[in-house]
């Protein structure tokens, strides 16, 4: 799990010309409330699904929303040569606000089934089995392909758009395949541990402190680095409120949010 989402978020970074992480972007909340009205429709929640396909599917309408949101904020901006990472921020909040809303409402009208629904929000492992490493498999070994294939591509992207096209690189093919590998293989893990936020932006920061900004190396580094806060994270889940377990949820946004504030304080003084 917290391979496939550093990766997915070291490289949703690019595209996006800001580190993000999941309650920013709005990718996961689109997912997420389709999950959670599935569950409060009367699905078994926790019930793993043949395969996952649908499951990754339904992250679609919250990136989907999430670019349209991000066109109409930003199509002022880019007219005049200038490209906003606030509008994006404002366009994440927006997905995330709405999504969140209907999160709600779903489970107001469905109070039995708050508990495992509000569970499964805060992430977790301990119900995790290998049976869901096979579902998910495929998918995460789809993307982790496509993602690494095109790690190269990504920083001729840096250069910028025009650049990139003149080096004869297809801007909107990379793109596409870069966001839909990533959405895939985040929405297929998310099926199965929960939303476990700010992964996707302590993990790429911390590499790219240790390696440098490259994705040659960001990417596959991301890799080891994801896996391992993941478990690193886990063991204060399973030791502080011995012998219940605290969701791992929590643990990373104890971590994430002053990584975070860190983060926005450093490039203010970099100003």
């Amino acid at each position: 799990r917290g391979t496939q989402t550093a990766r997915s978020f070291s490289s949703w970074q690019h595209q996006h010309q800001q580190q993000q992480q999941q309650s920013l972007t709005g990718a996961v909340d689109g997912y997420a409330t389709l999950r959670v009205g599935s569950g409060a429709s009367g699905t078994q929640f926790d019930a793993p699904e043949p395969i996952p396909a649908p499951r990754a599917a339904r992250a679609a309408p919250g990136t989907h929303i999430l670019r349209f949101v991000k066109k109409c904020a930003c199509d002022r901006t880019t007219a005049h040569g200038e490209r906003s990472s606030t509008s994006l921020v404002l366009a994440g909040v927006a997905v995330t606000s709405l999504a969140t809303a209907a999160q709600t409402f779903l489970l107001q009208r469905n109070s039995d089934v708050v508990r495992q629904v509000y569970s499964w929000i805060l992430g977790r492992l301990s119900s995790a089995t290998w049976g869901d490493v096979r579902l998910v498999l495929p998918y995460v070994v789809f993307s982790t392909v496509v993602l690494l294939l095109h790690r190269r591509l990504l920083d001729v992207l840096r250069v910028g758009d025009e650049e990139a096209t003149a080096l004869g690189v297809n801007v909107k093919r990379v793109r596409l395949a870069v966001v839909i590998a990533a959405t895939l293989g985040t929405a297929s893990v998310v099926a199965v541990s929960g939303l476990i936020g700010f992964v996707g932006i302590i993990v790429p920061h911390a590499v790219r402190l240790v390696v440098g900004t490259s994705y040659r190396l960001v990417l596959p580094i991301s890799l080891l680095f994801g896996a391992a806060f993941l478990i690193l994270a886990d063991i204060p889940g399973r030791v502080l409120d011995n012998p219940a377990e605290t969701p791992i949820g929590v643990v990373t946004a104890f971590l994430g949010a002053p990584f975070f504030l860190l983060i926005l304080r450093t490039r203010k003084n970099e100003r």
